[in-house]
Parts: structure tokens; sequence; C-alpha cells
């Protein structure tokens, strides 16, 4: 069995989050690369611990295989709570935090599920208007996590885990400079998660890959 947490990924995509919460949290971990869009050899090795076929997925030290983001945030924060990735029971941001974590994957994510592929889901004719539709609604989505936004954090005067899930995800469509027009906070937030020297590392290391093909390109 592993000893460390194993971040089944791709740079650039959705494995970025879980690297920043495992580093948030002090927890350590190593990388392997299974990519969906990469060689057969990476999907294969994907496969084996997720059928689905996605990123990221995590294996822990025990050998547990986690996948979902908002599922790995929690089992996170369950493991290290000294890390505030979310608010303790009791604390009153608590259920504040629990939807809009859930909202960002229920809601935002599948956005990216239907419109980075959508010659998948319908014919070649009706590709380009549902990528735009899709596109569209993202947008509408993330006018109404704005003004939830309470700074200098999402939820106050502390850095949690949906700040980390907004520091990777202004990256994808429709980008960050839509985000600094039309959802300042969050790209305030997305960008003093940076200032974070271990934090700003992570992020680099998927930017630099910002060429390969990436979730919400």
């Amino acid at each position: 069995m592993p000893k460390l947490y194993r971040v089944y990924g791709a740079l650039g995509s959705g494995s970025a989050i879980v690297e920043l919460l495992l580093t948030r949290a002090g927890l350590a971990y190593e990388t392997v690369d299974a990519s969906p869009w990469g060689d057969a050899a990476q999907r294969a090795r994907l496969r084996e611990v997720n059928p689905l076929g996605q990123v990221p997925t995590v294996t822990t030290p025990s050998g547990t295989v986690l996948t979902e983001s908002a599922a790995i945030a929690l089992h996170l924060h369950d493991v290290a709570p000294a890390a505030h990735l979310l608010p303790p029971l009791g604390d009153p941001t608590r259920d504040k935090a629990l939807r809009w974590l859930v909202f960002l994957v229920a809601a935002i994510y599948p956005t990216f599920t239907f419109g980075d592929e959508p010659s998948r889901w319908v014919d070649t004719a009706a590709a380009s208007g549902l990528r735009a539709r899709t596109d569209r609604w993202c947008q509408s989505l993330w006018k109404m996590v704005e003004p939830e936004a309470e700074g200098p954090w999402f939820l106050g005067t502390e850095m949690c885990a949906i700040d980390l899930f907004l520091a990777v995800m202004v990256e994808w469509r429709p980008r960050r400079a839509w985000f600094e027009e039309h959802c300042p906070r969050l790209a305030a937030i997305a960008t003093r998660v940076g200032t974070d020297a271990a934090l700003a590392a992570v992020l680099d290391r998927h930017r630099a890959a910002a060429a390969a093909p990436l979730p919400g390109a």
C-alpha cells in the first residue's frame, strides 16, 4: 500500500485543486501522470483506479480510492482539521461552505463535462451550439457565486477549500480576464491564493502546462 497520498492527474487539470488541498493540509503526496487525454498507457493507468477515467483520482495512504474533488476535500478536512479547509461543526459559516463547495462541482463542473467535448454528446452540427450554451450557462453560474464571496477570502477572514478551487477554476473558461471584469471578488481571491509560496509553486507548475489539452480550454 502507498505510504503517501497518490494523485492521479494531469497538469493543468482539476488535479491541481487536490494538490493545493494536500499542500494546505500539510500532507505528503506523490503524483501519477494519468491524463484522460494522454496516451493509452496513461488512460489505462487511470482506469485501474477509476473506471470513469476521470481526474482527479486519489489513493490514500491506506489504499482507499477517492474520486470527486468535493469528496476529497471533505476527506482531507477530516484528516487535517487544523488546516481549516472547511469550518468545523457548529461554525456559522459551515453550511455556506458546504453549499458552495458542492455547487462548484455539481453545477459548474458539468458545463465542462458537456462543453469541452460536445461531439461526445451531440452530432457535429449541434456541437458548437452546445459549447456556446454551456459557456453562457457557466458564466451565469459564476455570477451567482460572486456576491457570496465576502473577502478577503470566500468565507471572510480565513482561507478555505473553496478559495483553492477558485485559484484553479478562474484559469478555465471563461478565463481570468472575464473574471476580473465580471466577478472581481472571485478573481481577487484567486490572486491572493498565489501569494502563498507553497501554493504558488503548485499553481505555477500547472500553468506551465497551459499548451496541453485542459478542462475548460
